[in-house]
């Protein structure tokens, strides 16, 4: 109901903006207008969707895979996580829009360019956040660890691994968000199909009203994601706190 209200919220603020500012609809067109080009370019949507979808969903795989080995790797190596981590701030720093037409150059103009970008995006904040919810892992359970005998692997895979779960789960609540970023980005930078793309080329034709319905299929995609990585997060959430608590006989 929360959803559905700000939803309805923001549709009031969109179509007062529109009788306030009293633009021409190749300018601001209204939210009927943009539902109604929805509807009548569901097909064309539809299709370039399914371009941006399959970027966002191999960058946001490739991007956690690697994030959740960087900081298992950069936990077990103390020395490695001391030369390793600034280069990922560095990574950061560096403008996505500056290195997208770099990844354009190496991987060309199709799909491998888009992953990047996006996996780029998607890697900093869950090895970050994965990295840091393993080095809280408290103390005393690693002593009592070390006293039964575990060696370091075995308290970085069964100790240190379930007690951080919730911190990964918690980067790739943001990596869902991000992934979409990513993926348009690299389409406008350069691409023949895709969300991005029919962005640009809607602006281009001054059809407003398709760029808007566009920007809406993006968004969609972005809470869906969103959506279905809470949904994980809760279900391996309580199915850890079940196996943490199980119920007496």
């Amino acid at each position: 109901m929360k959803g559905l209200g700000a939803a309805l919220l923001g549709l009031g603020l969109w179509q007062g903006a529109v009788w306030a500012l009293d633009m021409p609809g190749f300018i601001l067109p209204g939210p009927g207008r943009v539902a109604q080009t929805l509807w009548q370019s569901r097909a064309l949507l539809a299709e370039h969707a399914l371009v941006t979808a399959s970027e966002v969903l191999l960058g946001l795989g490739l991007g956690a895979f690697l994030g959740w080995l960087s900081a298992l790797g950069l936990t077990w190596s103390p020395r490695a996580a001391g030369l390793v981590r600034p280069l990922l701030v560095f990574s950061q720093a560096v403008p996505v829009f500056a290195l997208a037409p770099v990844f354009t150059l190496w991987f060309g103009y199709g799909l491998g360019s888009k992953v990047a970008v996006a996996l780029l995006i998607i890697y900093f904040p869950v090895t970050s956040a994965f990295y840091d919810a393993l080095a809280a892992t408290p103390a005393h359970w690693v002593t009592q660890a070390r006293i039964m005998g575990a060696g370091p692997g075995r308290i970085l895979w069964c100790v240190r691994m379930p007690a951080a779960l919730p911190g990964l789960l918690s980067g790739l609540r943001l990596a869902a968000v991000y992934a979409p970023i990513g993926a348009i980005i690299g389409e406008w930078v350069g691409a023949s199909r895709g969300l991005g793309y029919l962005m640009l080329l809607a602006n281009g034709r001054a059809k407003t009203d398709l760029m808007f319905a566009a920007i809406l299929v993006v968004a969609a995609l972005a809470i869906g994601l969103h959506r279905a990585m809470d949904a994980l997060a809760r279900a391996v959430e309580a199915r850890r706190l079940a196996c943490a608590n199980p119920a007496p006989d």
